[in-house]
């Protein structure tokens, strides 16, 4: 067999420098494309933002300059300066200019209002601030979060004790976990200091009163070594004239076992209270901390931006972007005046390179935009009844329905949901959010598995508390309303919700 040359015809997907820079920029959270946005700006000195210029008709004039197109691809207009969205002053903001004009082919019975002149307006609120208001809250958004284990190390250098006690202090204070309680028992604790203690050997009660020593320490339940430990050490830093004290220790004392089982048949049998009494004594028991360690602020908050607002007005739904989610680019009018044409130099070579990297940059910014917008947008037309009722009344929805509504892939379409948020007024919800399974019903709809765990939920916060409602119970309550929901399924939907079984929600009162 010999070798030969054959022409063969076909087609293929090559993922370009531009398309891979757009689907990167594409999947990115809004923090992530701040900082992808300040490095481009810091590389490529063919970026600018608008707020460098120091004169303020140099923006105005900003598509008079360089706006000629040379036969060998240096476009040099820089016209990349993004429209804002009119809105009115007097229902929730200020009146911004639209600069561009709305597509004709939006149909007039859209029911939802999508601001498609807000594609490319991203002004930093930031930049109306007060220079000095940043400052002074510098020292609260760049303070070190204390953790439980810096709080009781504080306290316990204030607290004067003897170098011995000292030491056994810091060994008890390492055992300690996040929750306040301890991971160690006193006899592991003692047996490894005794072995430094020869001459004067260390016993089990000098370890014991230093423990109880710490005990005192906030948060209060500190240290303590079981449940029934934590929360007797709660009620005795309570007043000695606490209503229902005494009664409170001796639950806890000898029946903290029948209150966990929340047994209460026996529990008033085995005391000796009325029920009118038991219920005061659980209400103060109630009001201790299981895990005073909790208490202490240990996480820095987590702040979501939203990628998207959605507002009502005059009766119909609106959708818009952020505007505070990216600083405004666009080319530097100046450096691109500069270039050259049939110029191959090596400085005129490089600054049409960084202008075309500014241009494709720019063009993804803005393709990113515009498909956000128009994913959000068939989520808000989808989801109104959630908008309008709540979660009881959210749609099914997966990612292939919005997929075919904007003809686009579905990965196309997770890649713009995942890590991106709307502000509604409801809350703030990733879009993620508002992609739910189905569940068939009697008379052949669907009801999503977000509605149907919201209907759990109400049925919960509506049952008695004495006896509370069975998986079973609520499954056939579901049942009666024309949603087939297993028992299994109750079950698995009340567990993702953290709400505990029955015989665990059953209270006194």
């Amino acid at each position: 067999m010999k070798a030969s040359l054959q022409l063969k015809l076909g087609q293929s997907l090559t993922m370009t420098p531009q398309l891979q820079q757009a689907i990167r920029l594409l999947q990115l959270s809004t923090l992530d494309l701040q900082q992808e946005i300040q490095q481009a700006l810091e590389s490529n000195p063919m970026l600018e933002t608008p707020e460098d210029d120091e004169q303020p008709e140099a923006v105005a004039n900003n598509s008079e300059q360089p706006g000629n197109s040379d036969s060998d691809g240096t476009d040099s207009t820089p016209e990349t300066s993004q429209p804002e969205t009119s809105w009115d002053e007097s229902e929730n903001g200020p009146d911004w200019s639209s600069e561009t004009e709305i597509p004709n082919d939006i149909p007039d019975d859209l029911p939802v209002d999508t601001a498609w002149d807000d594609v490319y307006q991203s002004a930093p609120a930031s930049s109306a601030r007060n220079d000095d208001e940043n400052d002074n809250d510098f020292e609260t958004r760049n303070s070190p979060t204390e953790t439980l284990h810096d709080h009781l190390e504080w306290q316990l250098n204030l607290t004067p004790l003897s170098d011995r006690d000292r030491a056994i202090a810091h060994t008890l204070l390492d055992s300690v976990d996040d929750r306040g309680y301890m991971t160690s028992t006193l006899e592991d604790i003692h047996s490894g200091l005794v072995d430094g203690t020869e001459d004067d050997p260390l016993e089990l009660d000098e370890v014991e009163a230093v423990l109880h020593r710490l005990q005192h320490f906030d948060p209060a339940g500190v240290f303590c070594r079981d449940l029934q430990e934590c929360l007797l050490i709660q009620l005795q830093q309570l007043p000695p004239d606490t209503p229902w004290l005494p009664q409170a220790r001796l639950v806890i004392t000898h029946y903290i076992n029948l209150l966990g089982n929340r047994d209460y048949a026996q529990l008033l049998r085995r005391s000796r209270l009325k029920e009118e009494q038991l219920k005061s004594v659980l209400a103060l028991v109630t009001s201790l901390n299981p895990r005073p360690g909790d208490s202490v602020d240990r996480t820095e908050p987590d702040y979501v931006i939203p990628d998207v607002m959605v507002r009502k007005v005059s009766g119909r739904w609106r959708v818009e972007l952020n505007p505070d989610i990216a600083p405004r680019i666009r080319v530097n009018a100046s450096y691109a005046s500069l270039i050259k044409r049939a110029d191959s130099s090596a400085d005129n070579t490089y600054m049409r390179d960084q202008l075309q990297e500014a241009k494709w940059f720019i063009k993804s910014l803005q393709s990113r935009n515009e498909t956000l917008l128009k994913v959000a947008t068939r989520i808000v037309e989808h989801q109104q009844g959630f908008l309008d009722q709540g979660e009881e009344a959210m749609k099914p929805l997966i990612l292939s329905d919005i997929a075919q509504a904007v003809e686009m892939h579905e990965s196309t379409i997770s890649r713009v949901t995942t890590q991106k948020y709307m502000h509604t007024p409801r809350g703030i919800f990733e879009l993620k959010y508002f992609f739910s399974s189905h569940v068939s019903t009697d008379e052949g709809g669907e009801c999503s598995s977000t509605a149907i765990r919201a209907m759990i939920k109400k049925l919960i916060a509506l049952e008695t508390p004495k006896k509370p409602l069975s998986d079973s119970k609520i499954a056939a309550m579901l049942g009666d309303t024309g949603i087939n929901v297993a028992r299994r399924t109750v079950a698995k939907y009340r567990e993702a919700m953290q709400i505990p079984p029955s015989n665990e929600r059953k209270r006194l009162v």
